[in-house]
């Protein structure tokens, strides 16, 4: 129910944006879920090899929402162009979430957040990931949760 909340209040905030600035919902919009927060950037190879990834674990399972953040802070059009060519097909986030969280912005690239279904972070990876080392860091099963 949950999901379809947040799924339902991110279509209406979408529908409601200036074009490019496809918002996401907020963090604590998503308590009861695992969040997958990752910091990309076009010019970062491995950030690209692991898109897909990011793509499959967003789609396998209701009770994980990837959101990406850019680490160049595009907006608008360029963010629109990225995200295309890329085939980035999780929301991106207008603003870097580490300070809500606690944390220094990632010095490197990629870094993804996983934040737990109680708002806390829960681990830092730093890399390329997989869908199975996600699912395992979002304690996520072969059959559970799956959509």
């Amino acid at each position: 129910m949950r999901r379809a909340a947040a799924i339902l209040l991110l279509t209406l905030l979408t529908a409601c944006a200036d074009k490019g600035e496809a918002p996401a919902p907020e963090l604590d919009e998503l308590r009861g879920q695992w969040v997958v927060i990752n910091y990309w950037a076009q010019w970062c190879k491995p950030c690209i090899e692991e898109i897909p990834e990011l793509n499959a674990l967003n789609e396998a399972y209701d009770t994980v929402t990837v959101l990406g953040v850019n680490y160049d802070g595009a907006t608008g059009a360029d963010l629109d162009n990225q995200t295309r060519s890329l085939g980035v097909a999780f929301p991106t986030l207008k603003h870097d979430p580490s300070g809500q969280l606690g944390i220094p912005r990632p010095v490197a690239l990629p870094t993804t957040l996983i934040v737990s279904p109680r708002g806390e972070l829960k681990e830092t990876l730093l890399g390329p990931q997989t869908l199975g080392s996600l699912s395992l860091a979002t304690e996520q099963t072969a059959v559970g949760n799956r959509k």
